[in-house]
């Protein structure tokens, strides 16, 4: 085959992706509304599951970020979403065994050429109550304001494609929306379980259900019952285990339907003592998305703050058109003691260096 010839086949390809990305955009912004995600759930706790909130074994308190592009290999607008969180425990000398958990989570999301950008912001709440001294259970909630909004005239529809290319300014289209900002708000409810029967082993599992209120979203006809969001199911399970005094791993599983969409990511990931006090940790794990990618990850932890990269290395049909380059995360977060609230409480219920 000429190097044309490839170039030409490489164009057709892009061009094919473009259109199967562009008309999964439109359906999902049509028909049934899909979550924002990260291939770091782990690190994104407030998203995951509201119950996660103040639910924190290591530490007090806790804020981060989060960073993930999408497609920027293939696209020439890609998918950014970055967070903006955090949480804390808070009236623990107001319960006997137990406390509250107090935060929130700011998420912005521009997704492609046409500019469909998501804002939300929601505050949760979440109460943790000790069960004997090897156990926790913990509920939780959270409300929050949700926007949407695109920008009609950068998109192209499917009545402007003259066989070649689409062309927005010549072609005109028969598809209008009645709006193109939506705004409604939104509630999350979930329960979480922990259990700690030694100083060198964690485990605990969680679920949640999103958009418990089906809220309205659409840029067409608002009042359609297709124009509700489904419901979002998360289920989650995670181990944190000492293997001795310079290695513990962390295996984890992540489940999440909604509609007829669904997730599963396994994997688990691993902390390396560099300094006899663990203030410092080099940070390595492997997760698999099935039948959509594999996710390695590096980090590096120092005095509480943890740095962490992952890259999701296609493994679908897609990497035919992405060349096996999907996306990029970066999280970084804070944890730490204090001593407001919650008396001479400075130690951990999971293992630590």
């Amino acid at each position: 085959m000429s190097k044309y010839a490839n170039v030409q086949t490489g164009k057709m390809r892009k061009l094919k992706f473009i259109i199967l990305v562009a008309g999964s955009l439109w359906f999902t912004a049509s028909i049934h509304a899909q979550d924002l995600h990260f291939s770091q759930f782990f690190n994104s706790p407030l998203t995951t599951n509201p119950a996660n909130t103040g639910f924190i074994p290591d530490a007090d308190y806790r804020i981060g970020a989060h960073y993930r592009n999408q497609y920027s290999s293939i696209m020439a607008v890609p998918y950014k979403t970055i967070s903006i969180y955090g949480d804390a425990q808070v009236f623990r000398d107001k319960f006997e065994s137990g406390w509250l958990g107090l935060g929130g989570v700011i998420l912005r999301d521009v997704a492609g050429s046409g500019s469909l950008t998501s804002t939300k912001a929601y505050a949760s709440v979440a109460y943790h109550q000790m069960l004997g001294n090897s156990s926790l259970l913990t509920a939780g909630f959270n409300i929050g304001w949700a926007n949407k909004r695109i920008d009609q005239s950068k998109l192209t529809f499917p009545d402007q494609f003259d066989g070649k290319f689409f062309d927005n300014s010549k072609v005109p289209t028969s598809v209008v929306l009645n709006n193109n900002n939506v705004s409604y708000f939104d509630m999350q409810a979930g329960m979480n379980y922990a259990y700690f029967p030694t100083e060198n082993i964690y485990i605990n599992a969680g679920y949640s259900i999103h958009h418990v209120n089906r809220p309205l979203e659409s840029f067409l006809d608002a009042s359609a019952d297709t124009a509700r969001i489904d419901m979002r199911h998360i289920g989650f399970l995670n181990a944190i285990v000492k293997l001795n005094d310079n290695i513990i791993i962390n295996p984890n599983a992540y489940f999440t339907t909604q509609s007829r969409a669904q997730e599963l990511v396994v994997g688990m990931n691993a902390a390396y003592n560099l300094s006899g006090d663990g203030e410092k940790q080099l940070l390595a794990g492997l997760y698999y998305r099935l039948g959509d990618a594999a996710v390695p990850m590096i980090g590096f932890e120092l005095k509480n703050v943890r740095f962490t990269f992952s890259y999701d290395v296609t493994t679908s049909s897609l990497n035919k058109f992405n060349g096996y380059r999907g996306a990029s995360e970066f999280n970084v977060m804070k944890r730490g003691f204090y001593n407001e609230y919650n008396g001479n409480r400075r130690q951990s219920l999971c293992p630590t260096f």
